[in-house]
């Protein structure tokens, strides 16, 4: 519950009256006459009605005091988190020499006009390598790579894989050098007869050589050959540990092909595809950007040469990408006149002055407001003053060499919406986000900081029960959409095993439609939350961080449209809310995702269809449980049930709208 203002006393004017009454009893027995007209009850009454309008104006403890109160709890507002998304920078044109994306390459939303443009930063530097194709071998399963280089050069067929493709069969394509985080075309002229796979699903994967992890798969952008049938390009996505290797005597960036198993129910390959020519390039790259607008060289004053001195930004809330950089110089009468950035010291922010030794450049940041804070002085019990953290010598000038400020829900933009480059950078063509920028959050309100402060004093940073680890873990990842905790099953995990389940923030694409993938969470989220429940989890308590189990659901339906209305109209609302209704994050009757263990019932997808505008008649549900994966459906049933880990996830309904004669 919301922390209300504190009812100090909760008295009125005429218990203060009665209550006085009775003490007069007790005190002066001999006091009988307690009418209002007696000139003592007047006296009372009088003093009560003062007693009331102090009692009122104590009970209305100002906003300001509020604050002060959290402050003194250690409760101080979260700031705001900024929207991420992997920026893809297209290329004119293959460049012959590298192409370099600074740090803080500014990219937007495009601006309409009743919306605003929301602004992304580069979080890193992005250099697009050009490269070329210089070695070609092919190695069957089990056997050594065999160089073909030379016979693709001399515009020859080379079968890529044995006679018979075989799981393992490779196809190896070396590069002249190393292209991290870049877009990277295979321009492969091929002649098939037969081969016999699926080109639209063919049992092939891409992967390239990475210095850390051995070989990664790449993301497979578009393929216009149809799995080697047929001249074309191969686009792909490289990983970010791409390098430079030796394989097979030869030196180079290996990529390769290698032929896996086919989906069930698909074909594999019943001949080897062929290769006569081929060559590589790169078109552009891919970096993360954050929500945030860059501010660099912002100069906050002088200093005071005092502990505890505070100096705020003129931009905030401040967000960590990109992180505050603060500097101060070295003397008080500035810098150096011939070299302005020499004499320059750069100071570490940290969450407090606890450990803080009096030399230490430290300083501490209020991200919500930019307020930045010096070490303080503290008076010691044996009277002697204990500084913590360094103080800037008096007159010494402060700066922000750079920050980022920004962050909120805003940020979260759907996929392919990042279309605008802010920056001049030579060779851009074109940016998009191939995925919905996520991790956006408002900043905490006062309001919200109410409600926690109460249950911040209960959990004492301890995890003991079910909303313990759910509000640990709200503090741990404020970008996951829901979480949840509960007892985890005893013949799986253990005894004393706890389950916290973790929905990542998606945005759906364009048409309210959510994927499969966007549900599930990355490594990166599941273990910041893991690491920080487990340090806060009771000793012989074992920890599950992971997402729920989706449960696809398919609905079948058959409507009936009043006369005036459009079959195809009504067809599009009902199919949005089912969609809507369904939904893990707000779908659901309230509005807040469909509850963790809820079975579905046919009645229940009657009602939401019979509310959608020119519906007249719903006749016929079906419900079908559903693979999101494989897309097979299950058996006609009229109620999906739920395990309590478990979420609904609708996927590929079927409405069908019979007109109204």
């Amino acid at each position: 519950m919301a922390l209300p203002a504190p009812h100090l006393d909760d008295r009125r004017f005429q218990q203060f009256v009665d209550d006085a009454k009775r003490y007069i009893q007790q005190a002066c027995p001999e006091w009988s006459d307690h009418n209002v007209s007696d000139p003592g009850v007047t006296l009372v009454e009088a003093v009560a009605h003062m007693a009331d309008q102090l009692v009122y104006r104590l009970n209305r403890v100002p906003e300001k005091n509020h604050l002060a109160f959290l402050d003194l709890l250690g409760v101080t507002l979260f700031p705001p988190a900024a929207a991420r998304a992997d920026i893809t920078f297209r290329l004119s044109a293959p460049q012959p020499e590298p192409v370099l994306l600074p740090t803080g390459t500014e990219v937007s939303t495009g601006r309409t006009e009743t919306e605003e443009a929301v602004v992304f930063a580069t979080t890193a530097d992005l250099t697009v390598v050009p490269c070329e194709l210089t070695r070609l071998l092919r190695q069957e399963s089990g056997g050594t790579p065999e160089d073909r280089s030379q016979d693709v050069l001399g515009g020859e067929d080379v079968s890529v894989f044995s006679a018979l493709p075989r799981v393992g069969d490779v196809l190896l394509l070396g590069l002249s050098a190393a292209v991290p985080d870049c877009v990277l075309v295979l321009d492969l002229d091929s002649r098939v007869d037969g081969v016999g796979v699926d080109p639209r699903r063919p049992p092939l994967v891409w992967e390239a050589w990475t210095a850390a992890e051995g070989w990664v798969g790449c993301e497979v952008d578009e393929d216009t050959t149809g799995g080697l049938n047929r001249p074309g390009e191969v686009v792909l996505h490289m990983p970010s540990g791409h390098v430079a290797s030796r394989l097979g005597g030869h030196e180079a960036g290996w990529v390769r092909c290698r032929v896996v198993a086919p989906a069930e129910g698909l074909p594999s390959y019943s001949e080897s595809p062929t290769v006569r020519a081929a060559t590589a390039f790169t078109i552009g790259g891919t970096v993360r950007a954050a929500h945030a607008e860059a501010v660099r060289n912002e100069q906050l004053g002088e200093s005071e040469g005092v502990p505890g001195q505070r100096v705020r930004l003129a931009h905030a809330p401040v967000v960590d990408r990109p992180p505050l950089l603060l500097q101060v110089a070295e003397r008080a009468d500035g810098t150096d006149e011939e070299d302005p950035e020499a004499g320059w010291q750069e100071w570490t922010v940290v969450r407090d002055f606890a450990s803080s030794r009096p030399g230490d450049r430290h300083y501490t940041l209020d991200a919500t407001t930019g307020e930045i804070a010096f070490g303080p002085s503290v008076r010691q019990p044996d009277g002697t003053l204990r500084q913590f953290g360094a103080v800037p010598p008096k007159g010494a000038a402060i700066r922000a060499l750079r920050y980022g400020t920004g962050g909120g829900r805003a940020g979260n933009v759907a996929r392919s919406t990042i279309s605008v480059l802010r920056s001049s950078i030579p060779y851009i063509a074109r940016v998009e986000n191939r995925e919905a920028a996520r991790g956006g959050v408002d900043g905490e309100t006062v309001e919200e900081a109410k409600a926690r402060a109460p249950i911040t004093l209960r959990a004492q940073e301890r995890a003991v029960t079910a909303r313990d680890y759910e509000e640990l873990a709200r503090r741990a990842a404020p970008e996951a959409a829901r979480i949840s905790c509960l007892a985890a099953d005893a013949a799986e995990a253990g005894e004393n095993a706890v389950r916290v389940l973790v929905v990542p923030q998606a945005v759906p694409d364009r048409g309210g439609r959510l994927r499969f993938e966007q549900l599930v969470p990355g490594e990166e989220l599941l273990s910041r939350v893991t690491g920080f429940l487990d340090e806060r989890r009771p000793l012989g308590t074992r920890l599950a961080v992971g997402p729920p189990f989706y449960q696809g659901v398919t609905v079948v339906a058959t409507l009936h449209s009043f006369r005036a209305a459009e079959a195809e109209r009504v067809r599009a609302e009902a199919l949005d809310a089912l969609y809507a209704y369904l939904d893990p994050l707000t779908g659901g009757a309230h509005g807040e995702g469909w509850p963790f263990g809820r079975p579905l019932r046919a009645g229940e997808v009657f009602a939401a269809l019979q509310r959608v505008p020119g519906v007249e008649l719903v006749d016929e549900v079906l419900l079908h449980p559903a693979d999101p994966l494989t897309g097979r459906r299950g058996d006609t049933t009229d109620r999906i049930e739920l395990a309590p880990s478990a979420l609904l996830f609708p996927f590929d309904h079927r409405v069908r709208v019979i007109e109204a004669r």
